[in-house]
């Protein structure tokens, strides 16, 4: 029984300090954003030595011509409708592949698993020169089109382990009562898809809201900027860059993120341990 419990509380232990060794950067960009250039890069200190707001106020206005309210804004205006527009598609898509018996199911399915193993940087040159030909350069269709029609398949190929969990018997039973696929997938499936679909659109929003690659190759203006191309500029503009401030910035602009994933923690676990059964 000792054992057990010394055993227990040195896991605890192991844990919390393992905890506090992953969140230290966080730790430490927090109190940054009240220390000086000087406080910064001269002390080992993690306390400051004075508590002032004051980069949050300078930092949030900026010294271009816009604050990081547009920004915000921005952000949401691209992070939301590619979230939205993928979880419609890449639901389509699996339920296409994971409930419809058609020829070369298989082979077609394979295919898009092995674009898994496609790096970013081998599809951004013929995405570009598309985009270009389309006339969608610096614009956020570059990223609502791909979303569209289910160019992630990750997330497909994770609903389809989740469709794949849940009984044919369901399908049956709805074509009985005089439902087509489409009303079977809307009515009886999507709702149970739920767990899943929490998981890829976490997924997805966490990683829309902090790409900084493609933002940085598809948009050029300054007033479509998101915020990760925010925080870069906010580096650009001067040579005497007060890091206070960019700290304070780069700490409001994760805040949404740590909001969003303790509020759908719950689905967010059960869709992971969940997409990996298969029926």
């Amino acid at each position: 029984m000792k054992n057990k419990e010394l055993k227990k509380v040195l896991t605890y232990l192991f844990l919390g300090i393992f905890g506090i060794v992953m969140l230290f950067p966080v730790i430490w960009m927090f109190f940054a954003c009240f220390k000086t250039n000087n406080e910064i890069f001269g002390s080992l200190r993690i306390l400051p030595q004075s508590w002032s707001m004051e980069a949050f106020v300078k930092g949030w206005k900026t010294t271009g011509t816009y604050t990081y309210a547009k920004y915000f804004i921005n952000t949401f205006a691209l992070v939301i409708p590619t979230t939205l527009l993928t979880l419609a598609s890449c639901s389509l898509v699996a339920y296409g592949f994971a409930r419809f018996d058609f020829p070369g199911n298989q082979f077609l399915f394979m295919i898009l698993i092995a674009t898994l193993m496609l790096p970013n940087a081998v599809i951004i040159i013929p995405r570009y020169a598309l985009f270009n030909k389309l006339g969608w350069l610096d614009s956020y269709m570059t990223f609502f089109a791909p979303a569209a029609v289910g160019c992630y398949p990750f997330f497909v190929f994770m609903l389809v382990q989740f469709l794949r969990g849940l009984p044919r018997d369901l399908d049956e039973s709805a074509y009985i009562d005089g439902c087509g696929p489409f009303q079977c997938f809307i009515q009886i499936l999507l709702p149970l898809l739920k767990p899943a679909l929490f998981s890829a659109g976490l997924f997805q929003f966490l990683w829309t809201w902090n790409d900084f690659f493609n933002t940085n190759i598809y948009i050029n203006t300054v007033s479509k900027f998101p915020l990760s191309l925010a925080l870069r500029v906010s580096i650009d503009v001067t040579s005497n860059i007060q890091w206070n401030q960019v700290m304070s910035m780069a700490l409001v602009s994760i805040l949404p993120l740590i909001l969003l994933f303790f509020a759908a923690q719950k689905y967010f676990v059960e869709g992971i341990a969940t997409t990996g059964m298969k029926g």
